[in-house]
């Protein structure tokens, strides 16, 4: 453990001598499912306007894909407790709310079981790791999430996403084929985000990783941009 604080303080001196002239480079691990992701991408997409700073997303598939029993093992008040919180944060930072129609994960939510068939969240990740493959994944995840958690009933169909697909500079019909011709191709770049994001020494979302070091949550924006100033970011 001492070894380990030892290599962090000797690496965070290191950046505070570092002086960049270029623009600086992050990762963002991300879930379409996440609400806390949700609060976090417009704040890294503000970054990215407001700072010579690119930040590439990494979608990663949530929990419930990744692990199908977590929901079912974890403690009885953790989902109750995680929702509470995630609407709190939002009204907070005055971000709109609500509760996605349909879930982006088909789960019952009584018994936490995730359903076997699952039409949403491949879709809209490949959609998402496909947007990710023209530097445009972190617009694009910021404008569906908006539909997803911020009201927009029955998000997946009609032109909603194809709306959003168009704010982020998106054509999405291109997207669209893309996923679905290219889907192997797509979640094997998924899967090795999240092998990314777990060798950075993290499991969670949305992390966002800069020069190895993690961030989780939407707590840590603050001392990620802080961390980043250190090694020379600079207002555009």
């Amino acid at each position: 453990m001492l070894t380990i604080f030892n290599d962090r303080m000797a690496h965070g001196a290191k950046r505070c001598n570092l002086s960049h002239m270029t623009t600086l480079s992050a990762d963002v691990f991300w879930s379409f499912r996440s609400p806390y992701s949700y609060l976090a991408a417009r704040r890294y997409r503000a970054l990215t306007e407001e700072y010579d700073l690119r930040i590439n997303l990494r979608p990663v598939y949530p929990l419930a894909i990744r692990q199908p029993d977590f929901f079912e093992t974890n403690h009885p008040n953790w989902l109750g407790y995680t929702m509470r919180d995630f609407v709190r944060v939002a009204q907070y930072l005055e971000i709109p709310v609500a509760p996605p129609r349909p879930d982006p994960i088909v789960q019952n939510m009584f018994t936490r079981e995730i359903a076997a068939d699952q039409p949403y969240i491949f879709r809209l990740t490949r959609l998402g790791q496909a947007a990710a493959r023209r530097g445009a994944g972190l617009a694009f995840a910021d404008e569906a999430s908006r539909l997803i958690w911020g009201g927009t009933e029955n998000w997946h169909e009609g032109d909603h996403l194809a709306g959003a697909a168009t704010r982020a500079g998106l054509d999405f019909a291109e997207l669209e084929a893309e996923a679905a011709a290219d889907a192997e191709a797509l979640d094997a770049e998924i899967a090795a985000n999240q092998q990314a994001l777990e060798k950075a020494g993290h499991w969670g979302v949305p992390t966002l990783v800069f020069d190895g070091e993690p961030f989780f949550g939407q707590d840590r924006i603050d001392i990620a941009v802080w961390r980043m100033k250190q090694a020379g970011l600079e207002a555009r």
